[in-house]
């Protein structure tokens, strides 16, 4: 028994083994913790969860801060009372997480660090007071003031308010200001103009002699600020006066000409083309250009004389005729990639684009449609009749196939976008009003659309992306009818509605 006894005792642990047990233990979590705080340092992702995405930057600009190779340095000089301080600090984060590492950032109260301040003043050459920003690239430095990162209402400080925010664009202006130090020189757009096309600096009208109120804004204002944001400019092209297109000129821009071009504006079209020219044509359908529909058609590209239409449904019986086309976006060519589905209306007529890529392969031409009517639409002939009955049953006749109102045009080149080689290009819609400034939305597809084309006509392809929002602020107006119904519901109907309610509870107590 006694032997039993002694061999059920349990073993005794020394001190030293539970020692080194612990310090094991503790050098493993210590590792463990070093090890995760390393990996969520190198490589963590962050989120905006902003109810509109203030501080997301947009995809042009993350595929822009790729292609940076040199160090970007950006010095701050915000005030702490300037409104927009907390946005524009947020958003520099932003930028320096996207850029990964490129981007050096240096903040600088200059009430506080008059020194330094002034020292960085003599050296940027800085003569504001404003509250501002110098980004500095390679040697070459450009000044973003506060004043064109934000709208700022000012009209409560009479009340005793503080200014207020209305629209925040830091990403628009910082973006644009960061492509042209890297870029340096800018890339210039030829306008087209002497056929009527929509003017981009409106002239003054005779009404400014009598010193009378009068529209200034070009009718594609916003595309051309749009446009300029990423380091392009425009010029305007009167080829009736020009021997050639300038050497200068890398693109051509025709939008909607209303009068056909001379014999010799073609050949100099086709001269440029053949020298690897670029050219964005936007086709008005209701202008009769045969000689511009010629030089379309030798590439193999038909802008067919019809309109697309669709019927939609109103009512049980009823049927309701639209004229706007609604079109998608396809991703398969590099202008439309980062659009690809996403939808859009063209507004104003639009007509159908046919596709002969069989009769121009030889000559080394690719075409590829861009955009898509979607189903339901069909291509009307006689598009000027009003005869209802006659446009259902064409639209009954219709075929089942794809719709196509955006075209690109490659001569040269490869097919393959990671080989880049020189080429003629071009791009061809068979509308051109949706890029007109009462037309565009809020969703600014046509300007991303427009955008991507620049671009990829430029040979800008790192650039073509969904562009930062531009802001726009929410109005509303009420005519005169609007405004007296507005009138007695405040005075008759709510007042009403209460009275209603307490003599229900005088009624129901009395009861």
């Amino acid at each position: 028994m006694a032997e039993v006894t002694e061999k059920a005792k349990p073993k005794k642990i020394q001190r030293l083994q539970i020692g080194l047990n612990v310090l094991v233990q503790l050098i493993l979590i210590f590792f463990l913790v070093s090890a995760v705080n390393w990996i969520g340092f190198r490589h963590y992702k962050r989120w905006d969860v902003s109810r509109d995405q203030k501080y997301a930057l947009s995809d042009k600009t993350k595929r822009f801060l790729n292609t940076i190779k040199g160090k970007m340095r950006i010095t701050v000089f915000f005030s702490p009372n300037t409104p927009i301080s907390a946005d524009v600090s947020s958003l520099l984060t932003e930028y320096q997480y996207a850029a990964k590492g490129k981007i050096d950032i240096e903040n600088i109260d200059p009430q506080r660090n008059l020194s330094r301040a002034k020292e960085l003043f003599d050296k940027y050459k800085v003569v504001s007071d404003e509250s501002l920003l110098v980004i500095d690239y390679e040697g070459r430095n450009k000044t973003v003031k506060a004043s064109d990162m934000a709208e700022i209402d000012q009209s409560g400080m009479a009340f005793g308010e503080g200014p207020r925010v209305t629209a925040f664009k830091g990403e628009q202006a910082m973006t644009s200001a960061m492509i042209d130090l890297v870029e340096g020189k800018k890339n210039t757009i030829g306008y087209v103009t002497g056929h009527k096309e929509p003017s981009i600096t409106e002239p003054p009208s005779p009404m400014a002699m009598l010193n009378q109120p009068q529209p200034t804004d070009s009718p594609i204002s916003l595309l051309k600020t749009f446009i300029e944001n990423e380091n392009i400019k425009f010029q305007e092209l009167n080829l009736f006066n020009e021997a050639q297109i300038p050497a200068e000129i890398k693109t051509v821009m025709i939008l909607g000409p209303q009068y056909d071009l001379s014999d010799r504006e073609i050949k100099l079209l086709h001269d440029f083309w053949n020298k690897q020219g670029r050219i964005l044509l936007l086709i008005d359908p209701s202008a009769k250009t045969p000689k511009l529909n010629a030089f379309l058609n030798e590439l193999g590209v038909q802008v067919n004389d019809d309109r697309l239409m669709a019927f939609v449904r109103t009512g049980i019986e009823e049927l309701a005729l639209i004229r706007d086309v609604q079109a998608r976006f396809l991703g398969e060519s590099p202008v439309t990639k980062r659009l690809a589905n996403v939808r859009a209306i063209f507004f104003g007529g639009t007509s159908s684009i046919t596709l002969q890529p069989e009769r121009v392969h030889a000559a080394n031409i690719r075409l590829q449609p861009l955009i898509e009517a979607e189903k339901g639409y069909f291509a009307e002939t006689d598009y000027n009749t009003n005869d209802q009955a006659k446009l259902q049953a064409d639209a009954k006749k219709a075929g089942a196939g794809p719709l196509t109102i955006g075209v690109s045009i490659e001569k040269g080149g490869s097919a393959d976008e990671r080989v880049q080689m020189n080429s003629s290009r071009m791009v061809v819609v068979s509308n051109a009003t949706f890029v007109q400034n009462n037309a565009l939305t809020q969703d600014q597809q046509a300007l991303d659309f427009v955008s991507a084309s620049a671009n990829w006509l430029l040979s800008r392809e790192q650039l073509i992306g969904i562009a930062p929002k531009i802001p726009q602020t929410l109005t509303f107006s009420l005519n005169e009818d609007a405004l007296r119904s507005l009138r007695w519901m405040i005075l008759v109907l709510m007042p009403l509605v209460f009275v209603v309610l307490g003599t229900a509870v005088w009624w129901k107590r009395r009861a």
